[in-house]
């Protein structure tokens, strides 16, 4: 008996164009990765210089990709206009941004925006704070799920997760068994709490507060956090912030659908 889902696969795999799409594609992930010229698209892609050549005059006419004399390439101002308007499409992004622009003005600190992505944090709005450094932060970047505020908000609902996701985070650095027990144990008490906390983790010297919304389903979809310097966020400052992004994050969710029970400072 033959399995339906491969043989779509093969099906696919020998539509007329699909290999070409598939190379436009990957030459655009590696502009987009940092590739300015055409030898490092080659390297990055394993495409031979000609198809390379084609391929990116093809995709500058349709403003995929733009250069400056045959070089410097990036992405094209189509690509810009796409994302944006896949931006503007996304329920949590639509519904979250007011919300998101009354934090900013209340509390001149980052706001962000972000949903799990491939098994990252996928930041898909940044409203950048008012005083301090800037972040490094912005609308598309990505970033690890368990060194961030915001991810560890997008996996309170998952804690079957919350191991693996350490373990492949932090494959390189050899952790000790005592770190990952603390990581373990905050989640634990994060997903009690209904928010979370980024304690310079992922980076020196910014602190976070995040919380997770749900959709109707009551799946956490997308989550939400403050940011800024240490001296601008205290531990006091960060107590009193968890309430806030708990009901800011109920607020969106409910108009997301969401009919669970409210934030936890609503039942105390």
């Amino acid at each position: 008996m033959t399995d339906s889902a491969s043989t779509s696969d093969d099906v696919t795999s020998h539509l007329p164009g699909t290999q070409t799409l598939s190379r436009g594609l990957e030459v655009v992930r590696a502009v987009a990765n940092g590739a300015m010229d055409l030898k490092t698209v080659c390297l990055a892609t394993g495409i031979g210089r000609s198809t390379a050549h084609r391929l990116i005059q093809l995709l500058g006419q349709f403003g995929y990709l733009r250069s400056t004399h045959g070089a410097d390439y990036s992405l094209g101002p189509t690509l810009i206009e796409l994302g944006f308007q896949a931006l503007y499409q996304s329920p949590a992004s639509t519904v979250a941004r007011p919300f998101l622009e009354l934090l900013s003005k209340k509390y001149l600190d980052t706001i962000h925006l972000a949903i799990e992505e491939e098994g990252q944090v996928l930041y898909v709005d940044k409203i950048p704070g008012s005083r301090g450094a800037e972040m490094r932060s912005r609308i598309g970047y990505r970033m690890p799920l368990s060194q961030t505020g915001i991810g560890k908000a997008l996996l309170l609902d998952s804690p079957s997760r919350w191991e693996d996701v350490f373990d492949r985070e932090h494959y390189d650095l050899d952790a000790p068994q005592e770190l990952r027990e603390l990581f373990l144990r905050r989640m634990s008490s994060y997903a009690k709490q209904g928010s979370t906390l980024d304690l310079e983790e992922n980076e020196p010297g910014i602190r976070c507060v995040a919380a997770p919304v749900h959709n109707g389903s009551g799946a956490i979809v997308a989550a939400i956090s403050i940011s800024a310097i240490t001296p601008y966020m205290p531990a006091e400052r960060m107590k009193a912030l968890q309430p806030v992004l708990q009901q800011t994050a109920l607020a969106i969710s409910r108009k997301l659908g969401y009919s669970g029970p409210s934030s936890r400072t609503d039942r105390t």
